[in-house]
């Protein structure tokens, strides 16, 4: 069984041999044995999920047991949710996803429980890090929670369940069964429902010391990611992950959500608490609270500073090639303006705001990048001259980077929500990229749901510092990043990828992130 260990994000790779799990050539290296790692600075100790952590990933992942949602969760639509996924030895799964009218999961509508069979495949080479898998459905039912959703459901469902004798009078708290191995599936298609999430798995165990709760083990279960465009869910391939489940014996503590959760039925789905309303303060120093990945296969994390009495903002954003976020392809910092609209009409608890980039900086730090950079036109990447490995260089002369599809200027149009976690330390989310890459340039793009959150930093120091064979940081941080010595940007190329990045393109910008194509 091969393993990949980050010690607090340096990866470990062993492949196994086995033709079934053979990992992917470009992901292993014949001395594989890292001993970097990375530590939070102090002053983002408080961080439950950075200070002093080791994570490992196994391949294949170790799936049996329960895992389950720890906040209420937001799909694109927006879609509210929590999920409760339980894996077994026999290759069974049964899943129970309970959905809600409002954003704080207060107010059940329906719940959907899910049973069938999972065949975890290959190590991915599209996501490295991933494990593909395949899925067969074995029954799918429904149950409604009001008069009120069993009269929505019912429109909604009639025209594609046509024959089906129960849609027309759905009780509450009944069963009504939308498919089995005998059916079809317009029922779900209807419904919108896939369970496309399960092509792609990792889990990732955390071992951590001084957790504030008195957890020292903690196991996540990363699924693919749901498309952002509602027609496309169905049939999407993931690359990316959704906010992931963590193994209900193996949480973070305290955890109210992940109770109420693992104890839910399909007829008693859970009720969570009302959170504690937080201000939009955004003031301060943001940053990632892990490596992030991103469909099209993306590592990143990110780190932002707001100037809110100069409606200011600066993000760097530093790019890897793998999912530890120990291999550096290249930085980016840009900077530009905001603006601060009203409540969002569709996300409960959120801000609308418009920004603006104006300016950016790019760091090459593999070779992959700096070729990359350097075959680019004159006057299309920044002044005159050769780029060099870990040399800053400023692109807002020539309006961006065609290489990397960076354009300025470039205006966004975003949705922010500060919440508390359950240290009650704020936290910051930001709008999720369009699966497709295309920029929420335009209001009516305008995101329906949140990438993972961002910490706020206390002392404004919050960028990991590598041990060992770090090359020098940029974007005006004092972290030291490894400077890679893989061909991550190649990879990137080869797939097409850095042709798609718009200006918060690659970077995600305050989207902060990444999914190719977008900025603020």
């Amino acid at each position: 069984m091969g393993r990949e260990t980050i010690g607090m994000q340096a990866v470990l790779v062993v492949g196994t041999g086995s033709q079934e799990w053979e990992v992917p050539a470009s992901a292993v290296s014949s001395s594989y044995n890292f001993t970097e790692s990375v530590q939070w600075e102090p002053s983002c100790h408080y961080r439950p999920l950075q200070g002093g952590a080791r994570i490992t990933a196994d391949m294949p992942p170790r799936l049996e047991g329960t895992w389950v949602s720890t906040r209420c969760e937001v799909r694109p639509g927006p879609e509210f949710l929590t999920r409760s996924y339980t894996f077994h030895a026999s290759r069974q799964f049964s899943v129970l996803q309970h959905y809600y009218s409002d954003g704080g999961c207060e107010h059940p509508a329906y719940s959907l429980s899910v049973r069938g069979k999972l065949r975890l495949r290959q190590a991915s080479w599209i996501s490295r890090g991933a494990t593909e898998a395949e899925h067969h459905l074995g029954k799918v039912a429904l149950a409604v929670h009001s008069p009120a959703a069993a009269q929505k459901l019912a429109a909604r469902l009639a025209p594609a369940c046509e024959g089906h004798p129960a849609l027309g009078r759905m009780a509450p708290g009944r069963a009504y069964e939308l498919y089995n191995t005998r059916a079809g599936r317009s029922c779900l298609a209807a419904l919108g429902f896939s369970m496309t999430e399960m092509g792609l798995v990792r889990v990732e165990t955390r071992q951590h010391h001084g957790v504030p709760g008195g957890g020292k083990k903690i196991q996540e279960l990363f699924l693919g990611d749901v498309h952002t465009e509602w027609t496309q869910r169905t049939h999407h391939r993931p690359t990316g992950y959704q906010q992931p489940l963590q193994n209900a014996m193996h949480h973070i503590h305290p955890c109210p959500v992940c109770a109420l959760v693992y104890r839910s039925t399909q007829q008693r789905p859970p009720v969570l608490p009302r959170a504690p309303a937080a201000a939009l303060a955004l003031e301060g120093r943001w940053v990632s609270e892990r490596c992030e990945a991103r469909p099209s296969v993306l590592f990143l994390t990110r780190d932002f500073t707001f100037r809110p009495d100069r409606h200011a903002w600066e993000g760097v954003y530093r790019h890897y090639s793998d999912p530890g976020c120990s291999r550096a392809t290249f930085t980016l910092r840009a900077a530009g303006h905001y603006a601060v609209g009203g409540p969002s009409a569709r996300l409960p608890g959120a801000t609308e705001l418009a920004f603006k980039v104006t300016r950016a900086k790019v760091t090459p730090w593999d070779e992959s990048s700096l070729r990359l950079l350097n075959g680019t036109r004159p006057g299309h990447c920044g002044p005159p001259g050769r780029w060099e490995t870990g040399v800053e260089r400023d692109v807002t002369p020539t309006a961006g980077c065609s290489a990397l599809g960076i354009k300025l200027p470039h205006k966004e149009y975003e949705i922010l929500k500060a919440e508390l976690d359950p240290w009650k330390h704020p936290v910051l989310f930001t709008g999720e990229r369009p699966t497709d890459g295309l920029s929420p340039d335009r209001p009516q793009r305008r995101p329906t749901s949140f990438q993972p959150p961002l910490a706020l930093c206390a002392g404004g120091k919050a960028s990991p510092t590598h041990r060992s064979g770090g090359a020098p940081g940029s974007g005006g941080s004092n972290s030291q990043q490894v400077q890679s010595a893989t061909s991550g940007s190649a990879r990137l190329a080869q797939l097409g990828l850095l042709a798609q990045l718009g200006l918060l393109a690659q970077v995600g910008l305050l989207a902060l992130g990444a999914a190719a194509c977008s900025w603020f």
